[in-house]
């Protein structure tokens, strides 16, 4: 076992526990208390983002819900190495924004086009000019929607913005950067982040837990729908195409959870392993690795699975798990060994890159290590993989955990109550 093996399960099972981060917060409040300042929250604001959009829309509810003074800053697109496919992520966020406001009765279209150049120019001078002025939260909603909900406008490019919207921007980007993260549609308080309307219950609770809610305000804006906890056998239902990848945090979230799915519903899961994106070139910025890992953690406690025991299994471990799927599928125990690997880098430490911490993997869940030996040496698995990344991005999706259930396509973790629906109402 290499050096790097053996500290990393240490270091992230301290770095990313319940404890630290709770201590954290503790340190946070501390602070603020001790220079009586008030509740102090940022929201990054994107103006070509969807989801900012839906953001805007219900920060009056939020503020009013809550004893905070917001701050407004309006942030460009994410770097490049953090949307390394810019097109399908602007593609696809579109329809899932209007996925959420359907979900939540909020407002959003997707008329299958973004605003032209000059519409978010001048929607972006606006809504810096209202930061400025402190209106952002009571105009943003209304420039937002109509902004999406605008005829298509002209091609031609956007002339240059004022220099004090580049200055307001220029800072924003910087501040979202220092401050560790590189999306819009984000919420910065005490030190956390929180993106977008899905991860506002986490704030939400450390907000009542700090006595920063109004009076009488104790229930969630967005809570989290529960994962099926009841046998519904269905006739004949959709399989679920389940695009993973052995390297995602998120993906050994949705693992124990689509299977749970599939075997309360009758559904059939169809694992659809590929490559992680470092190992196709797509290099990860810090911030965005080290947020993803942070809210990986926060999301796996709410849910009740075990996460933060980290042994990495970048390279030779990912390539060593992807080639026995094959072979466990074969054999009826693909579920099993799914689960057994993913529990097995992600919370418990193992390093799959060695033969004893495979092995292990492969035992627990009723495979044969002889047979196992012999499957890593069939490279079939590559021509595989690389097939579903393509069959992946043909349907307008680029990262995991993804899933495909009929005519429902869907990116994420967060995500698996539009599988259930789907699965349930029988329109998938």
């Amino acid at each position: 076992m290499s050096i790097k093996s053996w500290l990393m399960p240490a270091i992230t099972q301290r770095f990313l526990s319940r404890e630290r981060l709770l201590k954290a917060r503790a340190r946070a409040e501390k602070r603020r208390s001790a220079r009586s300042e008030r509740h102090q929250v940022h929201y990054f604001h994107q103006v070509d983002d969807p989801y900012s959009a839906l953001v805007a829309s219900i920060l009056p509810k939020f503020v009013s819900r809550y004893d905070v003074d917001l701050t407004a800053h309006v942030v460009g697109q994410p770097p490049d190495n953090a949307a390394p496919e810019r097109q399908k992520l602007i593609d696809y966020s579109r329809k899932d924004a209007q996925l959420l406001a359907r979900h939540w009765g909020l407002k959003f279209d997707d008329h299958g086009r973004q605003p032209s150049a000059q519409q978010v120019q001048r929607v972006t001078e606006q809504l810096v000019t209202s930061a400025q002025n402190g209106s952002f939260v009571t105009q943003a909603g209304a420039l937002s929607a109509a902004l999406w909900d605008a005829p298509a406008g002209d091609t031609c490019a956007a002339s240059t913005l004022t220099p004090q919207t580049s200055a307001h921007m220029m800072a924003a980007n910087a501040l979202r950067k220092r401050l560790g993260h590189y999306l819009g549609a984000t919420i910065y308080y005490g030190g956390e982040w929180y993106w977008g309307i899905d991860r506002l219950h986490h704030l939400e609770r450390r907000l009542q837990a700090l006595g920063a809610a109004r009076v009488g305000i104790n229930d969630l804006m967005f809570p989290p729908d529960p994962d099926l906890d009841r046998a519904v056998p269905l006739v004949k239902p959709e399989p679920i195409d389940f695009f993973v990848s052995l390297r995602s945090p998120y993906s050994e979230i949705a693992t124990f959870r689509v299977f749970k799915l599939a075997r309360l519903t009758g559904a059939q899961v169809r694992l659809r392993y590929v490559l992680p994106m470092v190992m196709r070139g797509l290099p990860v910025p810090r911030e965005k690795r080290i947020y993803i890992s942070q809210d990986a953690a926060r999301e796996a406690f709410t849910l009740g699975i075990p996460f933060g025991r980290i042994n990495d299994p970048v390279g030779r471990p990912t390539e060593r798990g992807l080639a026995l799927i094959p072979y466990a599928e074969r054999v009826g125990k693909g579920e099993e060994y799914l689960q057994s690997f993913m529990r097995g880098v992600w919370a418990e430490g193992i390093d799959a890159g060695s033969d004893r911490g495979l092995r292990k993997i492969v035992e627990r869940c009723g495979l044969s290590w002889e047979a196992a030996s012999l499957a890593q040496k069939d490279e079939s698995w590559r021509k595989v993989a690389e097939q579903n990344r393509q069959e992946m991005f043909a349907l307008g999706l680029w990262g995991v955990p993804s899933f495909k259930v009929g005519a429902t396509v869907v990116w994420g973790q967060d995500r698996l109550w539009a599988v259930q629906q789907a699965l349930l109402k029988g329109d998938a």
